[in-house]
């Protein structure tokens, strides 16, 4: 339906949110088929063949379960398998969803140590690193990572969070979300050790919102096996059972299930490596646009360190009297291009940029010259030079014929 009585809409809709993201036409055809028996032998092998190639993706010999959900179900599924009612987590904070993940962990009855959020840097290893070095009793048993923190455009290094568990020689579990991450920046699960990851299908998997997915290690499995957190519908141990039907505890998304088998198989056609350096460059494009309009001080990328920036969501901060929203508002009704909202402390404050999943570079620089038309529309003052600044470097870094 319209947004307006009367409006008519004619072209592509751009919608460059952090997720959900476009779904591309071969996994939309994926989809418009008939329901079938999902107790069939096909079915059953097709649904393996998913989780198979999850492992894939993860970078993960563990188990790797699905589940109708979205990422905040992932979330409460990864406390309720592996910790017990009262334990302690460590959440370092990066904006938004760290908070979020913080207090669903907090209303499911655990104790939570939530280091404080820089809204415009990664979490802080060294204050994850001192956390875990002075809890000598081990009480914390788990930390709970963002990879990507969609709502600061920053990434976190996973990899140092875990030589902080080295260093100290801490025991407990690391939990990654990479919901926004998957298929979008390097991941390795196993070479980074990391115990249990979680992602959703709206993002770099390229799907509708509608599936949460879990990595386990052999570590965390066993913990999960002997965990006695009450719950039903999330519990791993039965999903883990010898029927196709198990696997989802009860009827399967059958569209979802062949969706994700199609955006699965476009990724690993393209390759996994090549994935990650599309959305690097992409993003390197979105970026150098943004650093051109800052020139008078009325945007900047919100990420102040370039080696903390996402490469799924550029978040760009606008100086007071700027009305973020209403450049939003211009940008989708009369342009088509959604954009995302600031979150939390960036409320009002901040627009974002979404570049992940199915996109190239001419979605790129379409929807930067809509939001260049939506600034002059609403009169905020921008530096000149921003899509010839993204156009010299995705001609630079263009592929050769």
């Amino acid at each position: 339906m319209p947004d307006k009585p009367g409006r008519i809409e004619r072209g592509r809709h751009f919608l460059q949110l952090p997720g959900p993201t476009p779904v591309p036409e071969r996994v939309l055809r994926a989809m418009q088929r008939a329901g079938n028996d999902f107790a069939e032998p096909r079915f059953a092998a097709l649904t393996r063949s998913c989780l198979h190639d999850l492992g894939r993706v993860f970078a993960t010999e563990g188990e790797v379960f699905a589940f109708s959900a979205n990422g905040h179900g992932a979330w409460e599924l990864a406390l309720v398998n592996f910790l017990e009612p009262g334990d302690t987590v460590l959440v370092p904070g990066t904006g938004q969803f760290s908070r979020s993940w913080a207090e669903m962990a907090r209303r499911l009855g655990f104790s939570v140590i939530e280091l404080p959020a820089d809204w415009r840097r990664a979490a802080d290893v060294a204050a994850v690193e001192q956390a875990l070095a002075e809890d000598r009793e081990r009480r914390i048993k788990a930390v709970l990572a963002v990879h990507t923190e969609t709502a600061t455009g920053t990434r976190s290094d996973l990899v140092a969070i875990r030589g902080a568990l080295d260093r100290t020689a801490h025991p407990a579990l690391f939990f990654a979300d990479a919901i926004a991450s998957l298929a979008v920046e390097p991941f390795a699960m196993d070479d980074w050790g990391i115990d249990v990851a979680l992602a959703a299908s709206q993002k770099g998997l390229m799907l509708p919102p509608g599936l949460a997915f879990l990595a386990v290690g052999r570590k965390a499995m066993a913990v999960a096996e002997r965990c006695r957190y009450p719950r039903r519908y999330w519990d791993l141990q039965f999903r883990r059972g010898p029927e196709s039907y198990m696997w989802w505890h009860g009827t399967p998304p059958v569209q979802m299930i062949w969706g994700l088998r199609e955006a699965l198989d476009m990724l690993l056609e393209e390759g996994l490596e090549q994935v990650i350096a599309r959305h690097r460059r992409l993003a390197e494009a979105v970026r150098r646009c943004v650093e051109a309009w800052s020139a008078p001080g009325t945007l900047a990328l919100n990420a102040v360190n370039p080696a903390e920036r996402a490469n799924a969501v550029t978040t760009v901060l606008t100086a007071a009297g700027t009305y973020p929203d209403r450049l939003r508002r211009v940008c989708r009704d009369s342009l088509a291009i959604s954009l995302g909202a600031g979150l939390g402390e960036l409320a009002g404050k901040a627009f974002r940029i979404g570049h992940l999943g199915d996109l190239n570079a001419p979605t790129v620089l379409g929807a930067l010259a809509g939001i260049e038309v939506a600034m002059r529309v609403c009169g905020i003052p921008y530096g000149p030079g921003g899509l010839d600044a993204a156009v010299a470097w995705l001609a630079a870094t263009a592929s050769p014929d």
